[in-house]
């Protein structure tokens, strides 16, 4: 057409990626910076609950539909000692945090977070210390959490104040343990040995509980691949899933190669996934490890603002570290890798976006003032909304352009779901192209009675504008109409440098 540029699309119901774990749509939270402090916590706040945390926060939270919470770290848990945030926060210690070289006040801490969890619609997923602690404290931590009652630690549970366990499902066996800059990093050895020891001892107090052992911190490092292959050989038979990390930049690149980066993200999935069944078919075993993708983002901004606070104003108790002010592009790659964990989710079935609050996050807070929603929020809500059910096996012919990394990358990055109770589909794409839109046509023969409900799109005539605490609205989705199903075929219009999703839904469920 002309001013424009066509992709099409092929549906249809029978193809399928695989189910959608609900925790795919899942959020980070670490004693980093403000995102406790001033973050979830504020006691003062003037919406902050008897507990100290913010209500504006929890309604933004819940909103985003979070449904399970990576807690407390991230480079933090490898120097925590659980012990510090229990009991009376009147005799908690104040501990020097060597990750982030902040003050820790301890005054949130496993139990608080429960409850901010519960009121947040959401589930904690715990990390545990394998860095300067071990198999002791992570099996006690799991009697303290899920035991009933009855034992050492299950009972000081119940004297702190909580008589029912907390049952957690997911807990994390340390947090980048390859990683030079991690306190207490190790070998691989060192650590699939300890990560092994560590997972027997805490499903022998909880055989129901799923463990998730550290991956490498990126692709990029040079351990990566042999990384995961030792620890799993060493540690297979006691963990459930492996980690993944990543964060983009955009450094020198211009936009078309900025928003290719999340074809890097396809790659490192791909590549962990043979990975682990290379492992699964040397031992001969029907046991499959699945992904956890438990950090993801873009970050790239504040990075050197940070590396300044650590230096100069160290030992401040939370920091404004990591304060991404994210534009529209970020939000199209941030978009561009929710479509990547979709179009994996046959086996990712765990994925965080790192962090929720202030630190690298969709939520932004004022201390003593407002909370306003990222550009990032708007993809993520979107597809925590709407993505659910099954993940399609779309056929895809693009227009592609040409990227010194990637070679080839197509204009339309998309992926679609079905949710076949309530009869619904929904597309999610982005238009990578800066100057043309982008004309869709869409095979959907094999959803008879199919019409779109809404097309909402997330664009901005300026690809670096963001929201702020004054202009909280400044990028925000809106509907746009024209888009229609016509004979079984979808035509809809997609703007240059957009994200898009196209809900369509049978006439019988309208």
């Amino acid at each position: 057409m002309e001013g424009g540029k066509t992709a099409r699309i092929v549906l249809d119901r029978d193809f399928k990626i695989g189910d959608i774990d609900p925790r795919i749509y899942g959020g980070f939270l670490e004693h980093m910076g403000r995102a406790i402090y001033t973050g979830i916590y504020e006691p003062g706040h003037p919406t902050a609950d008897e507990q100290g945390f913010r209500q504006d926060v929890l309604d933004l939270v819940r909103e985003l539909g979070v449904p399970i919470v990576r807690y407390p770290g991230g480079n933090f848990v490898s120097g925590y000692n659980w012990e510090d945030g229990v009991g009376p926060k009147d005799q908690r210690p104040r501990r020097l945090d060597l990750a982030w070289r902040s003050l820790e006040t301890n005054e949130v801490g496993t139990n608080e977070f429960a409850d901010w969890t519960l009121k947040a619609n959401s589930q904690m997923m715990l990390a545990v210390n394998l860095g300067t602690r071990g198999i002791d404290a992570a099996r006690n931590l799991v009697e303290y959490c899920n035991h009933p009652g009855g034992s050492y630690w299950s009972d000081k549970r119940r004297e702190h104040g909580y008589p029912d366990p907390h049952n957690v499902r997911v807990w994390c066996l340390g947090n980048e343990m390859d990683g030079h800059w991690q306190i207490g990093f190790k070998t691989a050895v060192e650590y699939g040995r300890l990560a092994a020891q560590a997972g027997m001892a805490m499903k022998l107090v909880d055989p129901s509980i799923e463990l998730v052992a550290c991956g490498s911190s990126s692709i990029s490092m040079p351990t990566f691949g042999e990384w995961e292959a030792t620890v799993l050989d060493l540690a297979y038979h006691h963990v459930d899933y492996i980690s993944l990390h990543t964060y983009y930049g955009k450094g020198d690149l211009d936009t078309p190669s900025y928003l290719a980066r999340s074809l890097g993200m396809d790659e490192f999935i791909e590549a962990v996934v043979s990975i682990c069944d290379y492992v699964r078919s040397k031992k001969k075993l029907r046991k499959r490890i699945h992904l956890s993708f438990d950090e993801w983002n873009v970050w790239y901004h504040s990075r050197e603002e940070d590396r300044r606070i650590m230096e100069q104003h160290a030992w401040q108790v939370a920091p404004p570290l990591a304060e991404e002010r994210y534009t529209l592009e970020d939000a199209l790659l941030a978009g561009c890798m929710l479509i990547s964990l979709l179009k994996h989710a046959d086996r990712v079935k765990i994925a965080c976006v790192a962090q929720l609050v202030n630190v690298i996050a969709p939520i932004m807070t004022v201390p003593g003032g407002p909370a306003w929603k990222q550009t990032i929020y708007y993809p993520f809500m979107h597809a925590s909304r709407y993505g659910r059910g099954t993940a399609l096996l779309m056929q895809v012919d693009s227009p592609q352009y040409a990227d010194p990394q990637y070679d080839a990358v197509p204009y339309l990055e998309a992926v679609a779901t079905y949710d076949e109770e309530h009869e619904e589909v929904s597309i999610f794409a982005v238009n990578r192209s800066q100057e043309d839109p982008l004309y869709l046509e869409g095979d959907l023969r094999c959803f008879t009675g199919y019409g779109v409900q809404e097309h909402l799109v997330l664009s901005h005539a300026d690809p670096h504008a963001t929201n702020s605490a004054e202009q909280p609205h400044n990028v925000r989705p809106g509907r746009v109409e024209g888009s229609q199903v016509r004979e079984g075929r979808l035509e809809a219009e997609l703007p240059p440098l957009s994200w898009n999703v196209i809900r369509l839904s049978s006439r019988r469920s309208s």
